[in-house]
């Protein structure tokens, strides 16, 4: 077998969540790339097509499944259900989904149970309910990859920035408890920490983010792919429960956000 032959996903199929847009899509064409079927879970029926038919046009096979909200667990179980039974065995679950939620910038004695409850259900709860939907589907079929999706922020906290941090925190253990787990019934967890990679089309913006990070530059969409692939294929046989940091450096360069420097006062 030769070295690229380790990165060959045919006959695998991954459910991807949040795969009609952003950082999703481009795991989800890449994954197509490798030979992997994909299964594209989105709330909006738009972009789900749209990427279907790119991935049905590289001959893989595709299964969109919209209105999908993974906040909800019975709605999760559903999904997984309807996966199985159109595409048979899923081989790759990747937890992409999640929202910045409401009440950043809100100092703690403001935030409301709904604050709280919108950033933990959409970034940790999420990721959750996918992990326990597909575990037993993976037991039964002789193991398979668990891929989350979490962030720098995962890593440091902000101030008066509560709900993402820590339920991207949680998604980093949730890798660990995950991997720990089902070590020895070939299940792989892993986990993606992107660093700065702006949706924005604004190059005003990205202009003036891109020289204050660490590599001089923000992140491409299209270099979250190969990472995906890699962590989904036999080449990763034997990495589980660690958290891969794509951010060209940005947290080796400390504890605060690249490109400020903290000033004291009097």
């Amino acid at each position: 077998m030769g070295i690229l032959d380790q990165f060959n996903l045919s006959g695998q199929c991954a459910i991807i969540t949040g795969a009609g847009t952003g950082l999703g899509r481009e795991m989800a064409l890449s994954l197509a790339d490798a030979g992997c079927d994909i299964v594209g879970v989105g709330r909006r029926a738009g972009p789900i097509e749209e990427v279907g038919e790119l991935i049905k046009a590289k001959g893989r096979r595709y299964l969109g499944i919209t209105g999908c909200d993974v906040t909800i667990s019975a709605n999760v179980n559903d999904m997984v259900q309807q996966a199985a039974a159109g595409m048979g065995r899923v081989s790759v679950l990747i937890n992409n989904a999640g929202l910045g939620g409401s009440g950043r910038g809100k100092t703690l004695p403001e935030l409301t149970d709904e604050d709280w409850l919108s950033g933990i259900d959409s970034n940790l709860n999420s990721a959750f309910y996918c992990t326990r939907a597909i575990v037993p589907h993976m037991l039964e079929n002789g193991g398979g990859r668990i891929i989350n999706v979490t962030s720098g922020w995962g890593f440091r906290a902000g101030r008066n920035n509560w709900m993402y941090p820590i339920a991207k925190g949680g998604v980093i253990q949730l890798t660990r408890a995950t991997a720990m787990t089902y070590a020895r019934d070939n299940i792989r967890a892993s986990c993606i920490a992107p660093g700065l990679f702006p949706k924005t089309e604004d190059t005003s913006i990205l202009e003036n983010i891109g020289p204050k990070q660490p590599a001089g530059r923000i992140g491409f969409l299209r270099e979250m792919g190969p990472l995906a692939v890699f962590l989904a294929s036999p080449a990763a046989d034997y990495l589980s429960g660690t958290t891969v940091l794509m951010d060209g450096g940005a947290i080796a360069a400390g504890l605060l956000p690249a490109g400020i420097v903290p000033n004291a006062a009097g």
